[in-house]
């Protein structure tokens, strides 16, 4: 990389974690269905989820796909600090990135969180979902 390029550029630390559908918990694999991004600096949490379904039945077909698209549109909501999703949305993007991303046995999962250097978290949040999710759909 050229290194006047890269001493000009801005970059914004973020944290983003991959969300997952477990469909069968005791087996432990899963189906990547989202990913969440947060910017401290930047006050910026974004995601984008698969709730098309369609999609999630192709994916995921022994489950109920309307439950699951319903589940992951309540995380949405929660991520867009939306009032009618609770208390949990109220809170400051840290603090909704921290609850998102908490270990859960559940169905739906988020995986590790892992850290990246950007100059923009929204396109790193669609570029990481276009990357995780979209290209992985069989």
């Amino acid at each position: 990389m050229n290194d006047s390029v890269t001493d000009t550029v801005p970059w914004i630390s973020y944290n983003f974690a991959i969300l997952r559908v477990v469909p069968h918990v005791h087996i432990g694999a899963f189906i990547a269905v989202g990913v969440i991004v947060h910017a401290r600096t930047e006050e910026f949490i974004g995601a984008r989820l698969l709730t098309s379904v369609a999609e999630l039945r192709a994916r995921v077909p022994d489950m109920d796909a309307e439950l699951l698209s319903a589940y992951l549109r309540s995380l949405q909501a929660i991520c867009d600090g939306a009032t009618a999703a609770g208390p949990v949305a109220l809170a400051p993007p840290s603090e909704r990135f921290h609850w998102l991303t908490a270990p859960r046995s559940d169905v739906i999962q988020s995986g590790p969180v892992h850290e990246g250097l950007c100059d923009s978290p929204a396109a790193a949040l669609d570029e990481l979902f276009d990357s995780v999710v979209t290209l992985h759909s069989g």
